[in-house]
């Protein structure tokens, strides 16, 4: 599974990027604003430090001001995917975008028919948002498994983003039913190392190294 950081903070894809952690970044309006950066200078920091996708959301509601929004986008770097709402006139831009021969990222995703109809309109990624259906009492890990299943019955070529992602079970999920991509926060990917019995044997090794009174270095 690829791992995507969703973030719009340089220095925190920097640091895993070094770590080989990152494949791609996902941004939105909220995360630009966090920031408090200029959306086309961060995004193109962000598209000069790593080679995966870097999804930058349109924030136009209508298809052709979609369209020209994502064509903009677009042009800040071969890296850009472009990311629309899966409404009828993000499906409208996707189509039109990702014929043009631009990745298109089609987020807010909630049901399994969304996602089989944005693949239909040239999705390069869907985002079905876990988090948020959890939050309405929905495991929305269900989701996941539905789309798998409709995307690998007809071969579609769009790759699952799991998206909204709150935990490190979120991710280890994600990842055993077949989700292409997780995008997640930095804190969540860095939890990923963390296991207590991993601190505990660490503890008991240190504590048994150090009775011995050698040195290494």
């Amino acid at each position: 599974m690829k791992f995507f950081v969703d973030t719009a903070e340089i220095a925190e894809i920097a640091e895993l990027n070094d770590l080989g952690m990152v494949d791609g970044v996902t941004t939105n309006p909220s995360l630009i604003m966090k920031s408090g950066r200029d959306i086309l200078e961060v995004t193109k920091e962000i598209c000069d430090l790593i080679d995966g996708p870097v999804s930058a959301e349109v924030v136009a509601v209508e298809a052709d001001d979609m369209i020209a929004e994502g064509r903009k986008l677009a042009k800040i770097a071969e890296n850009i995917t472009v990311k629309v709402p899966l409404t009828w006139a993000g499906l409208k831009a996707c189509k039109v975008l990702s014929g043009e021969g631009n990745m298109v990222n089609v987020t807010l995703c909630f049901s399994a028919n969304q996602a089989l109809i944005a693949a239909k309109a040239g999705a390069t990624f869907i985002s079905p948002f876990i988090g948020r259906l959890d939050d309405i009492n929905i495991d929305g890990m269900d989701l996941i498994a539905d789309i798998r299943t409709i995307y690998d019955n007809y071969d579609f070529g769009t790759e699952i983003l799991a998206a909204s992602i709150r935990s490190v079970n979120h991710m280890s999920d994600a990842a055993l039913l077949g989700a292409d991509v997780a995008t997640a926060p930095p804190n969540v990917i860095k939890k990923l190392a963390e296991h207590p019995l991993t601190d505990k044997g660490l503890a008991a090794f240190l504590s048994d190294w150090k009775k011995t009174g050698q040195k290494i270095l």
